[in-house]
């Protein structure tokens, strides 16, 4: 608690002070006849007095801000090391005490942020993700562990030229780094393929554009993921096969032993068969064959209410047609095709057909599309297996309808999602940007 003010010591000082002027002059006075040399005499030593009272009254404060002063100093230089002892009980000892809790106060945060630092960059140098940092000039500002033995062997990759260092090692490196987009590459080394992904990142770093660069192994992943494909696409192939084979060689026997015997009655309902089973093998191949063959989008500009209208000739849904939705860049015979199959999956669900409804909703940037219906929805494991290769839960179905559709908007740099609706039904929605 503060005794006595700043401003109540300095007013006690000058009182003292007036009062020894006032027993000075009264005594000179009474000593000194002559009353102009008494008062030249009282004024001298009043003047020297007061002068040595504000000396001594005023030499702590001095002291105190010529520390506090030093103090701010090293704050500013980030030495949060120093302390002032608080010696005073009055406003200026309060101020120390503020100065006392800031330096404590901004201690402790670079401490926490020393921690936080180390810790970071303890997760970024032993991650298995290269991670290079590249400023406008191409200079590497910063790389990790991972990164120097991907490029250079373990040496020093800092302050090199991007550019420079790709040039010396595989050229797929270079090759999808020039493409300026995420992505998988393979390169060879050691006379085996190995297939790396690619995120590219754009940031504002001091004020200055840097670009960061991101390659992840993935070649004992993808060859596990791959190995457990192609056991799915061969159990899958197989009972396709056996399902269609069995019939047709069953009715060939039959067919052979009716030939022999003048009652050939039956043989048009055997051909039949055959030829049905024979036609689901054509279709259940030639679907497998457009998943593999999907060549690249062939952009051109649609008029995204001319492309709705159009769709509306072949399934039935409800859109707003009172609305313009502009123009974007799409292939325009392959997104047909992605809507027809989404519209006609949610004719399926067992929607009532004016459930079935096509919502648009765009943007400076892209377009959003959303299909709804009423159906029985999705349960948990039917939407996490939905849009998965080979997966179908109708009893005809190859489950290459959706993930087909995810293939031709992810070609599209776009993306599908899959929901379900409160109240029941499913939305799928579809994200496309307008140009690319």
């Amino acid at each position: 608690m503060i005794r006595f003010s700043l401003e109540g010591k300095l007013a006690l000082v000058l009182s003292i002070s007036a009062v020894l002027t006032v027993a000075v002059t009264a005594i000179l006075f009474l000593s000194i006849d002559n009353t102009w040399v008494a008062l030249l005499v009282a004024l001298t030593l009043t003047v020297t007095l007061s002068v040595l009272v504000a000396q001594r009254a005023a030499a702590p404060i001095r002291n105190l801000i010529l520390a506090l002063r030093d103090g701010v100093s090293g704050l500013k230089d980030g030495d949060f090391s120093t302390s002032i002892a608080k010696r005073r009980n009055d406003e200026l000892g309060k101020l120390v005490g503020v100065y006392n809790e800031l330096g404590d106060v901004l201690r402790r945060e670079r401490q926490s942020l020393f921690q936080r630092e180390l810790l970071l960059d303890t997760v970024i140098q032993t991650t298995p993700l290269a991670l290079v940092l590249v400023n406008p000039s191409d200079r590497v500002v910063y790389s990790n562990t991972a990164a120097r033995e991907l490029f250079r062997g373990g040496k020093a990759l800092n302050g090199k030229n991007f550019s420079s260092v790709l040039n010396h090692i595989d050229e797929g490196f270079a090759r999808a780094v020039n493409a300026g987009r995420d992505g998988l590459f393979t390169i060879s080394e050691d006379d085996e393929p190995h297939t790396y992904h690619l995120s590219l990142r754009n940031f504002e770093l001091n004020a200055q554009p840097h670009q960061l660069y991101l390659f992840k192994q993935l070649t004992h992943e993808l060859s596990r993921q791959e190995v457990a494909t192609w056991k799915k696409v061969i159990r899958l192939i197989s009972h396709e096969l056996n399902n269609s084979l069995a019939p047709i060689s069953s009715l060939a026997h039959s067919g052979g032993i009716i030939l022999q015997n003048p009652n050939q009655d039956k043989l048009a309902d055997i051909f039949a068969t055959i030829e049905e089973r024979s036609l689901h093998l054509k279709t259940f191949i030639e679907g497998y064959a457009r998943f593999a063959r999907l060549p690249a989008p062939r952009l051109q500009d649609v008029d995204i209410n001319a492309f709705v209208e159009m769709l509306s000739h072949t399934v039935n849904f409800n859109w707003s047609t009172a609305d313009t939705y502009g123009d974007m860049q799409a292939d325009q015979v392959q997104l047909e095709q992605v809507f027809i199959n989404l519209l006609k999956n949610a004719h399926e669900s067992g929607s009532a057909p004016e459930d079935v409804e096509l919502v648009i909703t765009p943007t400076s940037r892209q377009v959003r599309f959303e299909v709804h219906d009423r159906g029985a929805g999705m349960s948990d494991q039917v939407m996490k297996n939905a849009l998965l290769p080979f997966y179908s839960t109708k009893q005809k179905g190859t489950g290459l309808g959706l993930p087909l559709c995810r293939e031709i908007v992810e070609a599209h740099d776009g993306r599908l999602s899959i929901a379900n609706r409160e109240g029941g039904g499913t939305t799928v929605s579809v994200t496309l940007p307008k140009n690319r």
